[in-house]
């Protein structure tokens, strides 16, 4: 029986990740960063995903999050199909590592007094993906989607990427950019 709760609800796609250890892991995660968070799982919703694309961006974090997860599972089987035996993606590893992401922000974000997202003293000290690799470790997820986690943004230009890491790499910054740097 699959465990149903307030994490899984808010991540229906943790049931893509076949390996039932590495599931509970990803959840915890979850569970782990919302204990210790300001914001709720109802924030996720209406908070916008970046705090770079200016004040009018209207879409919320768990919409970027969630089509990021779906972009990173669809080329990963794409990149299975086309080039599986010679740089055959881990779906489990893929999965997980784009859901956990981003679990950093909830750590670097903090609610003004208006209720709107901002940076907080944390954030500007450690941005998401050094503590979402420490939530992690915290969890014992993998090295391997640890990777990811610390990998997917600007903080990991400089390290050689899995193959698992450009993909939610480049299937994040698709979904971020064009809202950054968007033609007038």
């Amino acid at each position: 029986m699959k465990r149903k709760d307030e994490v899984y609800e808010l991540w229906p796609e943790l049931e893509w990740i076949g390996d039932e250890a590495l599931r509970e892991k990803t959840a915890e995660v979850w569970r782990l960063a919302l204990s210790r968070s300001v914001l709720t799982r109802e924030d996720l919703y209406r908070i916008p995903f970046t705090l770079l694309a200016g004040p009018d961006l209207k879409v919320s974090f768990m919409d970027h999050k969630r089509c990021v997860v779906h972009i990173a599972r669809k080329s990963g089987e794409k990149m299975n199909e086309f080039f599986g035996k010679d740089l055959p993606v881990n779906m489990d590893v893929l999965i997980s590592g784009a859901i956990l992401a981003d679990v950093g922000k909830l750590l670097e974000y903090e609610l003004d007094e208006e209720g709107k997202a901002v940076q907080g003293s944390y954030g500007r000290y450690l941005r998401h993906p050094f503590s979402g690799v420490s939530l992690a470790e915290e969890c014992g997820i993998p090295p391997e989607v640890c990777h990811i986690i610390a990998a997917h943004a600007a903080e990991g230009d400089l390290v050689k990427r899995s193959t698992e890491a450009y993909i939610v790499h480049h299937a994040d910054f698709m979904t971020f950019l064009p809202f950054k740097d968007k033609v007038k």
